[in-house]
């Protein structure tokens, strides 16, 4: 009887052994050599944790606000397409995981369901929709009437995807979307289905500007973010025309490859905008820890995407649940074990840069 899985990166491990290649090298796979993709998970490492002792944590919660939304931790799932291509529950199944748990689902415009549905199938649940802005304006207003008509409660326009990164992994295994399943949005924009993600995402307008952005934060009846941000520059921009928040992101390391991780660029963006908009960050959450040193750092929440893929490739609705819960209960003990009773008493005191390998803490000399 195989044991429970433990972690994320057991989760991985079923998911690899469960999906075909092709499958799993897109939902892992990163852009040219990957460093950036390598680089978002190893940029944890390179802090240390600074606890204080003695501190009353007889009672912790992960419970915060986003954009003055309750939610149970400061995780919320992050935009993954293709979902049904993992597990046949789909984002059907993601989206009543989160809602058990109690976080924010933030859908794909590239997902298999359809925002009505989604919602049908965790009523009231917080709920986000992810833009993607094709060159057809006139369906960008209508994804997000649907969104709207659906209860989503945020829009998260994602920035940095004009064109679609060099995802080596895809071409080597021919990776198309299986023609049984039908992507609604790219179906209603006039593409075609069972085709490539490069040839899905030949729709997005490589056009979109600022201006684009203050235009759908002015239409939007729900606050935009934008997703995408790696420099204090676009952070400032992002406020100036009308963002009301920011999700520090280089898409989980598939679009330019040799950009920063998102934790090495979240500290530029958090002291560039200051506490006027609230600041996410994705990309490289595989620990409750990792989100703890991304809050120390001035996030008010991350977003992760690729675990809760493992965990619905492994297990469909549950195990997708699972992969939630075992973050939250990590989350909520390195908080205690930080001495912080709660997400809000982290603050930048909490971390510290790493030692440099091979040097001894009094700074004496290579080992």
């Amino acid at each position: 009887m195989q044991p429970e899985p433990l972690n994320v990166w057991d989760y991985e491990r079923l998911a690899e052994e469960r999906l075909e290649a092709g499958a799993y090298g897109y939902f892992a796979g990163g852009a040219g050599d990957e460093r950036t993709l390598r680089r978002n998970v190893e940029a944890y490492a390179e802090w240390t944790l600074r606890p204080r002792m003695l501190v009353d944590v007889a009672e912790t919660t992960t419970a915060t606000t986003v954009l003055g939304t309750d939610v149970s931790m400061p995780l919320l799932v992050a935009p993954v397409a293709f979902q049904r291509v993992a597990h046949a529950d789909g984002e059907c199944g993601t989206a009543r995981a989160a809602a058990a748990v109690g976080t924010i689902m933030c859908l794909s415009t590239l997902a298999t369901t359809t925002p009505a549905d989604v919602a049908a199938a965790a009523p009231g649940a917080p709920r986000w929709f992810q833009l993607y802005v094709f060159r057809d304006r006139g369906f960008a207003r209508s994804l997000l009437d649907q969104a709207a008509d659906a209860g989503f409660g945020a829009v998260v326009v994602t920035i940095d995807t004009p064109f679609l990164g060099r995802r080596e992994r895809d071409l080597r295994t021919g990776f198309t979307i299986p023609r049984e399943l039908t992507v609604p949005s790219v179906a209603a924009g006039g593409g075609a289905t069972g085709t490539t993600p490069k040839e899905m995402l030949a729709l997005i307008d490589p056009s979109l500007s600022w201006k684009d952005v203050e235009a759908l934060a002015a239409a939007s009846a729900a606050p935009v973010l934008v997703k995408g941000v790696l420099t204090a520059e676009d952070a400032l921009l992002a406020l100036e025309h009308g963002a009301a928040g920011i999700v520090v992101s280089n898409h989980g390391g598939r679009q330019l490859d040799g950009v920063p991780a998102s934790l090495d660029a979240l500290p530029e963006v958090v002291d560039a905008v200051g506490d006027r908009v609230e600041v996410l960050l994705d990309g490289g959450i595989r620990r409750g820890v990792d989100v703890v040193k991304a809050l120390a750092l001035g996030a008010r929440a991350v977003l992760a995407g690729r675990p809760i893929v493992w965990g619905l490739a492994a297990g469909g609705e549950a195990g997708a649940r699972h992969v939630l819960e075992l973050l939250r209960d990590e989350i909520q003990l390195a908080l205690a074990l930080c001495g912080c009773a709660r997400p809000d008493d982290l603050t930048r005191a909490q971390v510290a840069r790493a030692p440099a390998p091979g040097w001894t803490s009094a700074g004496a000399g290579l080992q």
